[in-house]
């Protein structure tokens, strides 16, 4: 089972599959690697692929400290590359996980060949945030509230009624509290916006029309802050648009991916 161990004492555990350009998967906010398990296979035919479990998820160590952060979280990825002796992926980052992508390519350009950014949003105030009646659906006492109210930001009723779960993407059942809470913590504080227009990589967003967890409106954003970027909106996709339109999704990616 191979950890990386990151400048501040932390094991990070992660999986490698497949063979060919290395391409790190990140997940999002407060999920481990399983946040991929339904399109793992879809990129590990052509590519090394590398997951992870970000600290405070899965098999990752999970300090009780002010130690998380996206860019603290970007510095886990790069240890993750250098305990395989990997100098440069593809990294393709979903919702927090496209958030702590940005660090990685803004921070560490000679570790990026292309960049894939889904679902997610620069930060700070210059990004959109999502309704005042999201925030409250997600606040609510009762947590199967909460979760009936997440499943329905991820995906569509019709997809849910056809796909009974098990779901990869509603948070991992054996995070202590205090890691959820440091995660939350870590995602809302993010701003890369200055940073932004530093990336070099090749980069494509992605985002689904309907997606009300991440508001949409931050695709353009991105895309008109990076130079260069691509971006591709998803029509009538929610939040988790890489399950639901993985037809659509995983190709739109890889063809992007092998563009270089």
């Amino acid at each position: 089972m191979p950890f990386a161990h990151t400048s501040d004492g932390v094991a990070v555990h992660y999986e490698v599959h497949g063979s060919g350009e290395p391409l790190v998967l990140i997940s999002g906010q407060s999920n481990s690697l399983h946040w991929w398990d339904r399109v793992r296979e879809d990129f590990s035919d052509r590519f090394t692929l590398v997951v992870l479990d970000h600290r405070g998820t899965g098999k990752s160590d999970k300090p009780d400290a002010d130690v998380y952060s996206t860019p603290r979280f970007a510095e886990d990825v790069v240890a993750v590359l250098d305990a395989e002796g990997i100098p440069s992926a593809h990294i393709y980052g979903t919702s927090m996980g496209g958030r702590i992508a940005q660090w990685i390519a803004a921070g560490h350009p000679d570790r990026v060949r292309r960049l894939v950014l889904g679902c997610t949003s620069p930060g700070g105030r210059n990004a959109v945030e999502r309704s005042a009646a999201v925030r409250h659906s997600l606040a609510q006492a009762d947590p199967h509230a909460v979760r009936a109210a997440l499943l329905d930001l991820m995906y569509t009723p019709a997809w849910v009624a056809a796909n009974p779960g098990p779901y990869f993407t509603l948070g991992d059942p054996g995070m202590p509290a205090h890691a959820r809470r440091w995660h939350l913590r870590a995602s809302a504080r993010h701003d890369a916006w200055d940073a932004l227009p530093t990336i070099a990589a090749p980069t494509l967003v992605i985002h689904g029309t309907a997606d009300e967890f991440n508001p949409a409106a931050n695709a353009p954003l991105l895309a008109g802050r990076i130079p260069g970027a691509l971006l591709h909106m998803i029509p009538e996709a929610r939040h988790g648009y890489f399950e639901e339109f993985r037809e659509t999704a995983s190709p739109l990616v890889l063809d992007f991916l092998d563009a270089g």
